[in-house]
């Protein structure tokens, strides 16, 4: 395998999108327990447009190779890894990595894609998709019946949160900006516009005895608001700092900010619940159950992508040595839906 060429994308430190570097190495071979995934498709996350700014919580020293997550075949299997797993499809989370034309993975994080989805199909449900079903059902444990607000209900993970949501029975509130509210209202959310700068009112006048639950990726005031809009019982599901994006100064305070209110507020004997979500969270402690648990949610989660439950429109294919365009059409906010890399 050291005679194939792997092409991977570089972000070398804090740069404009067209600062990321295309670089050609040597195809790895997997060492024992891991394998070579052969990409097919990997995608443009809100956590890239952070990293860029070195603003992502626990992003590594620059230069790295970025991309969450990625879908491929499997081309090559190390010691203690059934060789019949090469030549599957499989989906794996990695934080940073994706971004190139093979990926070196440990085998026991590798999800086979079901059989009926395509690359780019599972691509687009990958993070989003277990992000957004562990927040609405591990954590928020929500029911139907219930009324949910899920802010930025036409992004990632919102979008595909709000859908989840809706097939569970669950009535959802959802912000976004005007030009998306038609889309929404068509998909069963009510929308609520939140550029008019009065979201707690707008909420407040839909929901008078407030929400069962709120997901909030803003941060800053706006999860203070969300906290104040939780009807008894209610639970706030936090899971990023979006509104401190293009800030400067330590990237770790909003988040920490965040999970210090989460932490109090949750303790505080009203019968609400508080939460930082936070995908990564217990794998260090038990590997064993958190490759369980992803595996087993994912797993609900193609299913629902199967079904129809669920939908994730592709805004924009591009290929690998255009990740820089990539990126820069992803923090334009001018699209909807998720932007896929292809070799």
């Amino acid at each position: 395998m050291t005679d194939q060429t792997l092409v991977q994308v570089v972000l070398p430190g804090v740069v404009e999108p067209e600062g990321l570097r295309v670089q050609r190495v040597a195809v790895p071979r997997p060492g024992p327990g891991q394998i070579v995934i052969a990409m097919e498709a990997t995608g443009v996350s809100f956590a890239e447009q952070q990293m860029r700014r070195g603003r992502y919580y626990d992003q590594p020293p620059f230069p790295f190779v970025p991309g969450y997550d990625v879908v491929g075949r499997v081309s090559a299997t190390g010691a203690g890894v059934d060789p019949e797993l090469a030549g599957r499809r499989v989906a794996v989370l990695t934080k940073v990595g994706g971004w190139a034309s093979h990926v070196l993975a440990d085998a026991r994080d590798a999800v086979e894609v079901p059989s009926g989805l395509s690359a780019e199909q599972a691509e687009t449900v990958v993070v989003n998709g277990i992000t957004a079903w562990q927040m609405l059902h591990r954590r928020a444990r929500v029911r139907a019946g219930q009324t949910i607000l899920v802010h930025g209900a036409s992004g990632g993970v919102g979008s595909v949160l709000a859908q989840l949501a809706l097939a569970a029975g669950v009535t959802v509130i959802g912000t976004a900006s005007v030009r998306n509210h038609d889309a929404l209202r068509a998909a069963g959310v009510i929308p609520v516009d939140y550029r008019a700068g009065n979201v707690p009112e707008q909420v407040r006048g839909l929901a008078p005895g407030g929400v069962d639950a709120v997901f909030d990726h803003v941060g800053g005031r706006s999860v203070v608001d969300s906290w104040h809009l939780l009807a008894p019982g209610g639970a706030l599901v936090a899971y990023g700092s979006a509104s401190t994006r293009d800030d400067t100064g330590s990237k770790q305070w909003p988040v920490l900010k965040i999970l210090a209110r989460t932490t109090l507020w949750d303790i505080l004997p009203n019968g609400r619940r508080a939460s930082f979500f936070n995908i990564w969270a217990g794998k260090k402690l038990n590997q064993d159950r958190f490759r369980a648990r992803l595996r087993a949610d994912l797993g609900e989660v193609f299913t629902a992508l199967r079904r129809g439950d669920i939908t994730a429109p592709i805004a924009a294919r591009l290929p690998l040595a255009r990740a820089g365009e990539a990126l820069r059409l992803a923090e334009s906010g001018t699209v909807a839906g998720k932007i896929i890399l292809t070799p």
